[in-house]
């Protein structure tokens, strides 16, 4: 397995480094594109299975974003829903024979915390106005304002941090099991890794929120 923090380059695309973890995530892209397309074909008013399982799912990741930003969570909805059902796939692309997880590279957790990072930017700017949003840094007072603009960064890099390194640590683990023991005696510990992948999934996506609404809100910090 290749090192976490040196990914295997593939080609170039001019002055582009194209790496092994780049392709996945394009796989993923394009194979949750077309998965979405074909269950989302042909919708009624009165529900399959399938279209109810869709309407189930989108229901619950609403009601979370709601609890959480206590507004109306569709302008969220596209970001949040997007980033929990990527994440979910990315982290279980590992337990594929041959394919490393995306987020087991720090490239990729460090783009989906820049990711989040501005978004809560846009969010809070859309929300409250620039001046708004830049008047949170000051509060409660002026003299706070280095360390809630030390802890904008550090919350950021700790969400990139904990996702990169519960997910490269399953597969480092995964992957000396088998190398030790033979394919079958992982069994166990593969079932743990989907439970891991979703689990990180969902907090990424919960912690994101929570930075959202902050920003949305005018929190400490935001």
């Amino acid at each position: 397995m290749a090192s976490a923090l040196t990914s295997v380059e593939v080609f170039h695309l001019g002055p582009v480094v194209i790496t092994r973890p780049v392709l996945v995530t394009w796989a993923i892209m394009a194979g949750m594109t077309l998965v979405c397309r074909l269950a989302t074909r042909r919708l009624a008013l009165r529900p399959d299975r399938r279209q109810a399982a869709i309407e189930l799912l989108i229901g619950g990741v609403m009601g979370q974003i709601e609890d959480v930003v206590g507004a109306d969570p569709r302008p969220f909805l596209t970001l949040l829903g997007t980033l929990f059902l990527f994440l979910m796939v990315a982290n279980l692309s590992g337990l594929i024979p041959g394919i490393e997880a995306p987020t087991a590279t720090l490239e990729t957790p460090a783009a989906l915390a820049l990711t989040v990072f501005f978004a809560s930017h846009f969010y809070g700017i859309r929300s409250r106005g620039l001046f708004g949003h830049l008047a949170g840094y000051a509060k409660p007072k002026l003299i706070m304002l280095p360390l809630n603009l030390l802890s904008e960064i550090t919350r950021h890099f700790s969400l990139m941090v904990r996702l990169f390194g519960n997910v490269m640590s399953g597969e480092f683990v995964i992957a000396m099991v088998i190398a030790l023991a033979g394919l079958l005696v992982p069994v166990p510990l593969m079932a743990l890794e989907i439970l891991v992948g979703i689990v990180q999934a969902y907090i990424f996506t919960i912690l994101a929120t929570v930075f959202i609404a902050a920003a949305v809100h005018g929190g400490e910090g935001a």
